[in-house]
């Protein structure tokens, strides 16, 4: 009697696009608009040739075996299809079925070849097939050559070829060509059906012409009087989420209003992009209430609505629906399935109805299946669990509700659910590392545990980023040692520990990656690397990178300048062979660089030119800086500032004077913006030519732009005075800096002692300490080198060392009682110690970049060594008395 089968121009069909309301006398189905079967049952026989099922979710032809060998001969080309019309519709009504089939699966896939359009009249009809052919080469004369002797003569064309055409514009998209197709129609007279319209549009609004896509929309129905369904206004109003434009989205809305075509799921689903693109949380509050007014709630809907409440960081929200998708999820009878295509729906009626539960974002989903949500998730975000709650999750005596769960997803047909809501917990535990709640990111880790919902990676990623935005990274490896370590887990914790500049650990966890994941943890190791000063460790991790294979960002190589743009610099000057060690350093990275396809950054740009600076290279640099100017920088001008800036002072620490002054001068003649950097540095620049007067004339040109003197500008002007030994001037510039409210530093102060440890002026020396002192700043390795030489210098050896003492004891601590506590294990296991490991211990400290404390314990360590006593009460020693009582800070400070 005939088997079932997919009618070729008849696939799949999801019935939400088909039914439309259920009557007391059947279903009507309703196809684009035009109501043309009205079913008494689900069955519906024409004439013996095909009968119509509908099945929950899709639509089914069924064949008779005369019309499948009529079907596989136009596959194969043997009649063609307007001969299968003839023998398949004798009636005009049944023609029109088959027409709006066929219209409607042409608009649906348009993945049909051109056989499928033309079957064995190609040959004749190969125009169109030459125009597409032209398009496909890029040759687009040709194509319009083609275009305009279509409509005429000979070769004049019906609307079904210009479809053909217009599929593929549509597909590319092309809609310039599409314009040009429409301008000749117009010209030419040439009717189009409403397929061809439909494709236009289509084009218009993948190329992102979406006011001449409205304005067309507009045209046909004002003009032709041609309405479009729904389906249409779906897919502009999909195309402005794309592109991010309400103007066009509330333009949409109105011609949907006016025609009155309502809204479906689709039309939610485009309004929330848009909200989403737009940050707009309102506008999906409004849509979640608006939705609630016309249909019942579904599974695909709440993951739409979570999805964009976690998107706009509204976790509360976010956890309420989820929790109304766990409700809905254990409900009897629920269940998705998957369309051709691969997309999951609810095989449901697209047609408003009503929820008939109470739904609130604020509240609990109130239904008689309250009960199957596991017992701790009530509906309010509260990370407290009671002992009694613990006990029902984990206890014997009742585990009704905890397993209940796990049973209702056992089975093939909750394979999909699963899979949904695994997605949807996936939203708000990355919420949860975004809002630093590790506490509520726990909590669904144990309802999912309770669900028997296998945690993906992009489960345990988020998971281990809630851990370590409220824990750190420290909980967070003791967790992951007890999952299963997929690589974007381990990628995860080597972030966190790279942050910490624990780059032992992070190198291990990286080193147990597997396959190629993006460069962003890397990057992070690398800048862990740079701050720690570790290249070799950073060159390791480099060739793990192209073991794998991971694909470079210009992030990347913004690191690689810094980490290896220099050879000596910051501990020895360059030299001639550091230099040219350090260009075919850069070179090389330039060049994989342009290998890659990245062009420089800003940063990347600046750190080349750091690199070059730090060696000295100033040929280099002011050449670089000029292909910078021309290639990237041209109309930047902040941008321009910025580099001119670094370039200024890597010649101000070259001691290229000159040409830092002609720099800044072309700066000033090109109109450049200068910032209070660039006049610190050349003040600075007026230090090495020992100019007071110049310097004074910059701070007026500093003024004058809005820009008021630093703690860096008064240490430079005083080291301009201190070279010709004004140490009167520069201790009146010091308290001036400090009354003014500049924050000093300990470098203000080392200026001052610099110049007065060489010159022997210890009665300045002594006076500059006291002030720092009273102003609680801490001396470091610089101060006591400055202090400890001029008393040498004088044969002052006993003030010396204790100055030397007190001065160290400060650099560990400016409080006695802090430096009372720290005594025993100091002098245990550093100072007085005699075993083979204690200076060992002590350089450790070094490598932990503690260098002060170091400093101190070695100058300690050495006054033990050399027979003197130590006082752990600095402040208390006869040198830091004698100070306190002769010296006295000007009244402003003090």
């Amino acid at each position: 009697m005939g088997s079932w089968k997919l009618f070729r121009f008849v696939t799949l069909i999801p019935q939400r696009s088909f039914l439309k309301r259920k009557s007391s006398n059947g279903i009507d189905i309703q196809l684009q608009g035009v109501k043309f079967l009205n079913l008494q049952s689900h069955k519906l026989c024409l004439n013996g040739r095909f009968q119509i099922s509908t099945t929950p979710g899709r639509l089914l032809l069924k064949l008779s075996p005369n019309l499948i060998r009529q079907y596989r001969s136009i596959a194969s080309g043997t009649i063609s299809k307007a001969d299968l019309k003839c023998s398949f519709c004798n009636s005009q009504a049944k023609k029109n079925i088959f027409e709006k089939v066929e219209s409607f699966q042409t608009i649906a896939s348009s993945e049909a070849p051109a056989s499928l359009w033309y079957g064995k009249e190609s040959s004749t009809r190969s125009l169109p097939v030459q125009i597409v052919n032209a398009l496909k080469l890029g040759d687009r004369n040709e194509a319009s050559r083609l275009l305009s002797g279509c409509a005429a003569g000979s070769h004049a064309l019906n609307a079904d070829d210009f479809a053909f055409i217009l599929d593929y514009c549509a597909k590319l998209p092309d809609p310039l060509f599409v314009a040009e197709t429409w301008r000749i129609l117009e010209e030419k007279n040439v009717a189009l059906g409403v397929k061809c319209y439909l494709l236009m549009i289509r084009a218009l609004c993948n190329g992102g012409y979406l006011e001449e896509a409205l304005r067309l929309v507009r045209l046909l129905r004002e003009k032709h009087r041609i309405h479009f369904v729904l389906s249409l206004y779906n897919y502009l109003l999909s195309a402005c989420a794309k592109m991010q434009s309400v103007m066009h989205a509330n333009h949409c809305l109105d011609l949907m209003d006016c025609q009155m075509v309502g809204r479906n799921e689709v039309t939610y689903t485009a309004l929330l992009k848009l909200a989403v693109a737009q940050q707009n949380l309102s506008a999906i509050h409004e849509c979640w209430k608006d939705y609630l007014k016309f249909y019942n709630i579904n599974i695909i809907s709440l993951r739409k609505f979570i999805w964009s409440f976690v998107r706009l960081k509204d976790l509360e929200s976010a956890y309420q629906t989820l929790q109304h998708m766990v409700a809905l999820a254990l409900k009897e009878g629920t269940c998705l399935k998957k369309t051709l295509e691969g997309n999951l729906f609810c095989p449901q009626l697209d047609i408003p109805i009503p929820s008939n539960n109470e739904v609130d974002l604020k509240g609990s989903y109130l239904n008689r299946n309250e009960h199957l949500v596991p017992s701790i998730f009530d509906g309010e975000m509260n990370t407290q669990t009671s002992d009694a709650q613990e006990h029902t999750l984990f206890g014997t005596e009742d585990r009704t509700s905890t397993i209940v769960g796990v049973n209702m997803f056992n089975g093939h047909k909750s394979i999909l659910i699963r899979k949904v809501l695994r997605w949807s917990f996936n939203d708000v535990i990355h919420a949860c590392a975004q809002a630093q709640n590790c506490q509520l990111a726990e909590r669904l880790m144990l309802q999912m545990q309770i669900l028997g919902l296998e945690p993906s990676s992009h489960t345990y990623d988020g998971f281990i980023r809630a851990i370590i935005s409220e824990k750190g990274f420290g909980d967070a490896i003791e967790v992951g040692s007890n999952l299963k370590p997929y690589d974007s887990t381990l990628a995860t914790l080597s972030i966190g520990c790279s942050r910490a500049l624990d780059l032992e650990l992070a190198e291990v966890l990286l080193n147990q990656v597997s396959e190629s994941l993006s460069a962003h943890p890397y990057n992070t190791f690398l800048a862990a690397c740079d701050a720690m000063d570790q290249p070799e460790r950073a060159l390791r991790m480099l060739a793990k990178m192209r073991q794998l294979k991971v694909k470079p960002n210009v992030r990347m190589y913004e690191l690689l300048f810094s980490l290896f743009g220099n050879v000596n610099a910051p501990y020895e000057e360059g030299n001639t062979l550091s230099q040219v060690d350090a260009d075919k350093r850069i070179k090389a990275i330039e060049m994989d660089m342009f290998k890659n396809g990245i062009q420089h950054s800003q940063q990347s740009i600046r750190n080349m030119l750091k690199a070059y600076g730090s060696e000295g290279m100033t040929r280099e640099l002011r050449e670089h800086l000029r292909v910078a100017e021309k290639q990237f920088f041209l109309h930047n001008a902040s941008l321009r500032t910025d580099l001119y800036n670094t370039v200024l002072h890597s010649l101000v620490e070259a001691k290229e004077s000159q040409m830092a002054i002609g720099l800044f001068r072309n700066m000033r003649l090109c109109g450049f913006p200068s910032d209070a950097a660039t006049y610190n540095i050349m003040i600075d620049c007026c230090s090495n030519i020992r100019c007071f007067k110049s310097a004074c004339s910059l701070l007026s040109l500093m003024l004058r732009d809005g820009f008021y003197p630093q703690t860096l500008t008064y240490t430079t002007f005083m080291k301009i005075l201190l070279e010709d030994g004004d140490f009167d001037e520069a201790l009146n510039l010091l308290d001036q800096a400090i009354s003014e409210g500049n924050q000093p530093d300990v470098v203000l102060f080392n200026t001052i002692l610099d110049k007065a440890s060489l010159q022997g002026r210890i009665d300045v020396i002594e006076l500059v300490i006291e002030w720092m002192h009273q102003e609680r700043i801490q001396p470091d390795p610089s101060t006591c080198n400055y202090v400890f030489s001029a008393y040498a210098d004088c044969e002052f050896f006993s003030t010396a060392v204790e100055a030397l003492q007190v001065l160290s004891m400060r650099m560990i601590s400016d409080d006695d009682s802090t430096l009372q506590d720290k005594r025993m294990e100091l002098e245990e296991n550093f100072i007085l110690a005699e075993d083979a490991e204690a200076e060992s211990r002590i350089m450790q400290i070094f490598h932990d970049y503690r260098e002060n404390l170091a400093t101190a314990i070695l100058n300690l360590r050495w006054c033990a060594m050399v027979g003197f006593s130590l006082s752990w009460s600095p402040n208390q020693s006869l040198w830091a008395r004698r100070l306190q009582s002769t010296y006295s800070i000007p009244r402003t400070v003090a």
